[in-house]
């Protein structure tokens, strides 16, 4: 009889174990989107919004109900090619019709609010030439040529992008002389300041009041690409990279518009990075020979320069040489401190001394290179140490050095004042107070995989990687392993992005550049990566702006899960793993043999394209 009673309790069990995987597989999603055309690509935003491409145009989804935030059609099928997201700012950009960053339909929608806050037509623009989101102001700058109901008028406008309304326009050349009007389009990225406008013409740079388009001075430099000023808004520079043999020169202009250098510096090279200091301007550009885009070719690297405030003379011109691409670039306090993708850190001071006793020599691909209170650590492909960010010196008595691994990732133990760091299937701890080396433990996974990923959890060290995860106590012994097969090379080939990468455009490095990127980060600082990710946020205003710096600053929604791709028995779906436990927490049929799906990790949301028109959400915080 007890043994009856107890096969019967355990069949029960079974039964109701069964029962709740098979509802968990089936779960319904929390939400429903219908796209009302066929989906051609899921974007998911820096903001969190996913943006859809369909047949019929552009469709925002966030989670919090079933309906669509926004659903554009206005221009029907959007071509990947033709969406512009705006980095560090909650706006995509839409453009068709035209060539060469010209083009008769432009719109601007915030994909957080769902707003369309300008497009060519409803602000009776012919064609537009620039469009221009300028942070932390939160406006945009337009400029091209309006309707025949003022004459094709070349002008330039400000829209407040939290609200779309227009602050000021102007004409730029007069619209009613006669004869040949000379060509006054412009050519790049304007400079929005306090009380004046800046703007880079076919006929000269021109500053113009703010509201009221009056002319404040013009010059004869024609063509720039792009115009920065420095904090005090006293010092200009426009940068020219309109030369065919890819090189770029750089002007120096007085806040009365005077040419401050008797000649335009020359850069060799495409300007990918820059900084404004009192001292001058300390410029890296790229070169390369004309096809290969290899960066291991002869002709390919990096030239660091630092142009003089008073005559543009390069001030390192003897300087040590790059010798291959620039990696790395920080201002610090005495001089600037770079990395080579190819192996080398070095440290110049801005009248191009050397400040290290000599060249550091590292491994290739420096994946880090962080502030720690023993000095600089960096962690490359094939090595990591901690030098003296003064002299360059070894703090660690000799490097960690491994074969060149394809996985590598680290991070600090700070309960027991080490650093781990995993190459491929070895986990080294470093003392790191000593730098004493030892290998904690050795990785097998499973699958052909090694691990891409160490944290430190509450039980011990945790590695992961796609289909794998493994904690270890904290003597490297092995608590648990958890592996799930991958669903065969079809369904992972169609895996989405994540957030999408952001395509580079003229004059995006002036975009992009601020005080923040160029600043060495603490080691494992939470703090200095919401700093970068925030960027010019920190200073704008908005509902939208609020809403996405809160995401920036928030802790990842599935920071305690990973979400595994794998076969399940009904079909290919994902698996919810608990990071401390390694229990299997819910299942989510996908249904589909090669599904397309993002994880929003700081939302907390799978999205799924369920057909060619619809995709599901599901909610993994629950």
């Amino acid at each position: 009889m007890k043994t009856s009673t107890f096969l019967k309790t355990v069949t029960c069990l079974s039964l109701l174990l069964a029962s709740t995987l098979m509802a968990q597989r089936a779960e319904e999603p929390d939400f429903r989107y219908d796209t009302g055309a066929k989906i051609n690509e899921m974007t998911l935003t820096e903001g969190g919004t996913m943006v859809v491409a369909t047949n019929d145009g552009l469709v925002g989804i966030k989670p919090g109900s079933n309906q669509l935030l926004f659903n554009f059609t206005e221009y029907g099928r959007v071509k990947p090619e033709e969406l512009y997201f705006v980095p560090g700012a909650p706006y995509v950009i839409v453009s068709q019709g035209g060539f060469a960053g010209i083009t008769s339909k432009k719109s601007v929608i915030d994909y957080i609010s769902g707003k369309t806050l300008f497009n060519t037509e409803g602000n009776g623009w012919k064609i537009v030439t620039t469009c221009d989101v300028m942070m932390p102001q939160n406006k945009l700058v337009v400029s091209g040529q309006r309707t025949s109901k003022e004459k094709f008028a070349t002008q330039v406008a400000v829209y407040d992008l939290n609200t779309g309304n227009e602050d000021y326009r102007f004409n730029l050349g007069d619209p009613d002389r006669v004869g040949i009007a000379k060509d006054y389009s412009v050519t790049g990225r304007p400079l929005l300041l306090k009380e004046r406008l800046i703007i880079p013409t076919a006929q000269g740079l021109i500053a113009k009041k703010a509201q009221t388009g009056e002319v404040l001075w013009e010059t004869k430099i024609k063509g720039l690409s792009w115009v920065i000023a420095d904090a005090e808004e006293k010092d200009i520079y426009g940068f020219d990279q309109s030369d065919t043999g890819s090189n770029t020169k750089v002007y120096k202009i007085g806040s009365n518009g005077a040419e401050l250098w008797k000649d335009p510096a020359k850069v060799k090279g495409k300007v990918v990075n820059f900084e404004i200091l009192p001292q001058g301007l300390a410029i890296v550009s790229n070169k390369d020979d004309g096809g290969s885009n290899s960066v291991f070719a002869a002709k390919n690297e990096s030239e660091i320069g630092f142009l003089s405030a008073t005559n543009g003379e390069d001030l390192w011109d003897k300087a040590p040489k790059t010798k291959g691409y620039v990696q790395h670039f920080y201002i610090m306090e005495d001089g600037i401190l770079f990395g080579i993708y190819q192996g080398g850190i070095n440290k110049i001071s801005f009248d191009g001394q050397t400040l290290f006793k000599k060249p550091l020599k590292t491994g290739e691909n420096i994946l880090t290179m962080a502030h720690t209170p023993q000095g600089l650590i960096y962690i490359t492909s094939e090595d990591a140490n901690i030098v003296n960010l003064n002299s360059g010196d070894q703090v660690w008595s000799k490097p960690l050095k491994y074969k060149r691994a394809d996985a590598v990732s680290s991070t600090f133990d700070s309960k027991n004042t080490r650093y781990l760091i995993s190459v491929d299937e070895e986990l080294f701890a470093v003392d790191a107070n000593s730098g004493e080396v030892s290998t904690l433990a050795e990785s097998k996974f499973d699958g052909k995989e090694a691990p891409t990923h160490v944290e430190i959890r509450n039980g011990g060290v945790l590695l992961t990687s796609d289909q794998n995860l493994m904690l270890l106590d904290n003597k490297g012994g092995k608590s648990w392993h958890e592996y799930y097969r991958a669903p065969g090379k079809s369904a992972m080939g169609a895996i989405l992005a994540g957030v999408t990468a952001v395509a580079a455009a003229t004059g995006s490095v002036a975009a992009a550049n601020s005080s923040v990127q160029n600043r060495l980060a603490g080691y494992n600082s939470r703090a200095d990566r919401e700093s970068e990710l925030a960027g010019g946020l920190a200073a704008a205003s908005g509902a939208s702006v609020s809403e996405m710096l809160r995401r920036f600053k928030a802790t990842a929604a599935t920071e305690n899960a990973q979400f595994i791709l794998t076969k399940l028995d009904e079909g290919v779906g994902l698996v919810k793993i608990n990071k401390d436990s390694g229990a299997k927490e819910k299942e989510i049929l996908l249904k589909d043999k090669q599904p397309e799906y993002i994880v929003d990790d700081f939302g907390g949301i799978l999205y799924y394209k369920a057909d060619n028109n619809s995709i599901f959400a599901y909610d993994l915080k629950k």
